[in-house]
C-alpha cells in the first residue's frame, strides 16, 4: 500500500499523535463516568486535551498547505484531521453537559455509551498507526469501529425508551435525552473517521 507515493512520514506521526490524544480524552471521560467524585474538575482535564487536539488539527492543515507532494490525497488528509477532531469535540461536549446540567450521578446506560466511545478510539488509534502500512489492519478496525457504532445506536435508542417510559421530569428527559444524543454521536464520529480510511485504503490498493 501506498508503494508508489512519496511518503511524508511526517504526515502518519501527526495522526498517530492525535488519534493517542483522542484516547486520552476518551479515557479521562470513561474514568470521570465510573467515578464521579469531581466531574468539574474531570471536564477541565478534558477541555485541555481538547485543546491540545485543536492545536494538532491545525499543525495538519498547515504543513498541508506547506506541502507539494502528500502520501496520500489531500482531501482525504483534511477530511481526516477534521473527522478525528470532531471525536474530541464530542467527549468534551459530552463532559460539558454532564456538568453544565448538574447531573447527579451517570446514568448505566451513560456509563456504557461512554466505554463503547473509548474503545471506538482505540480502534481508531490502531488503524492510524497502520497508515502507511498494511491495508487489511486498517480494514479490520475499521469493521470494529462500525460494530462498536451500531452496539452504540442500539444502546442510546434503548436508553432514550426507557426515559420515555420512566422519566416523570419534562427537564431532566430533555436533559438526559440530549444527553444520550450526544454520547452517540461521538460514536458516529469514529465512524465517521473509520469510513475516511477506508477511502483511502481503496484509492491507495
Amino acid at each position: 500500500m501506498f508503494g508508489l507515493i512519496p511518503k511524508d512520514e511526517k504526515f502518519f506521526q501527526m495522526f498517530r499523535e492525535m488519534a493517542a490524544n483522542i484516547v486520552e480524552g476518551a479515557q479521562l471521560f470513561k474514568e470521570m463516568l465510573d467515578d464521579y467524585a469531581d466531574p468539574v474538575t474531570s471536564q477541565r482535564k478534558i477541555k485541555e486535551v481538547e485543546h491540545k487536539g485543536d492545536s494538532q488539527t491545525h499543525e495538519i492543515i498547515k504543513k498541508l498547505n506547506k506541502s507539494f507532494i502528500t502520501p496520500f490525497d489531500r482531501e482525504d488528509i483534511y477530511a481526516l484531521s477534521g473527522a478525528l477532531d470532531d471525536i474530541l469535540d464530542l467527549i468534551d461536549a459530552s463532559a460539558q453537559r454532564f456538568v453544565m446540567y448538574n447531573v447527579e450521578k451517570p446514568t448505566p446506560e451513560a456509563k456504557e455509551l461512554g466505554f463503547l466511545i473509548l474503545r471506538g478510539c482505540q480502534a481508531i488509534q490502531k488503524a492510524v498507526s497502520h497508515l502507511g502500512g498494511k491495508f487489511e489492519h486498517i480494514a479490520e478496525q475499521c469493521v470494529e469501529v462500525n460494530a462498536l457504532e451500531n452496539e452504540a445506536d442500539r444502546v442510546c435508542r434503548e436508553a432514550i425508551s426507557r426515559l420515555f417510559d420512566e422519566e416523570k421530569d419534562p427537564i431532566q428527559l430533555i436533559k438526559w435525552k440530549e444527553i444520550y444524543e450526544t454520547l452517540e454521536k461521538a460514536t458516529d464520529k469514529c465512524e465517521d473517521a473509520a469510513n475516511i480510511m477506508e477511502s483511502v485504503v481503496v484509492k491507495n490498493a
